[in-house]
């Protein structure tokens, strides 16, 4: 639910926040261990309101992977289900203006998870990324993630339930602690909180 720990919990992973105790850890070391440019390249991480910066398409994935190939960046365009709407602009000198205020809060996120993907970081973390994208192009995104993240853990924060049921491990958050945790099928006969949330949203015929 909404103020549940969500995206606090997943801040910390590239340090937007810092633990007040135990550790994150990464590989075997602590965040804290690391230099900023390490967790830069280590996570790739998009926030629930996604930015774009002042420039082209090209310029805001290039502050994703500074050496990205155009070829790498329509790789990624296509896998977070963008590249569509930046070919009917022209392609990737496309302007985007300060914030992206020129594209549309769909076209605005699916940018924002193209400039995480070409960056081929060890850690995915969307937060929330998937909420301002309609269930068609959401589900489409999900079915192409696995084969551009291959060998990456992908960690996705979501309300929507739909985004999350093919999880390899769900965490269901309760005023910030950890309510239950396990697969789909698993949480649906084992957790009430996540029972509630399923049948809120989808049909019985959906939920299993």
């Amino acid at each position: 639910a909404t103020g549940s720990g969500k995206s606090t919990l997943v801040n910390l992973l590239p340090r937007l926040q810092d633990a007040t105790s135990g550790e994150v850890i990464i590989d075997g070391a602590p965040v804290t261990a690391l230099s900023r440019t390490t967790i830069t390249e280590s996570v790739g991480f998009v926030p629930q309101r996604p930015y774009l910066f002042s420039g082209t398409v090209r310029s805001n994935l290039h502050f994703g992977a500074p050496d990205a190939t155009d070829e790498e960046m329509w790789h990624a365009l296509e896998t977070a289900q963008a590249a569509d709407f930046v070919r009917e602009q022209g392609g990737l000198d496309y302007a985007i203006s300060q914030g992206g205020t020129n594209v549309s809060g769909g076209q605005r996120q699916r940018l924002c998870i193209a400039r995480a993907l070409v960056s081929r970081p060890r850690v995915y973390v969307f937060d929330d990324s998937f909420s301002a994208l309609d269930v068609a192009t959401d589900a489409r995104l999900r079915a192409a993630l696995p084969n551009y993240t291959e060998g990456a853990t992908m960690i996705i924060v979501a309300q929507r339930v739909s985004t999350i049921t093919n999880a390899d491990q769900i965490l269901v958050l309760e005023n910030g602690a950890i309510a239950a945790r396990g697969t789909h099928e698993q949480l649906l006969t084992s957790s009430t909180t996540y029972q509630e949330i399923v049948n809120s949203q989808l049909s019985e015929e959906n939920a299993v």
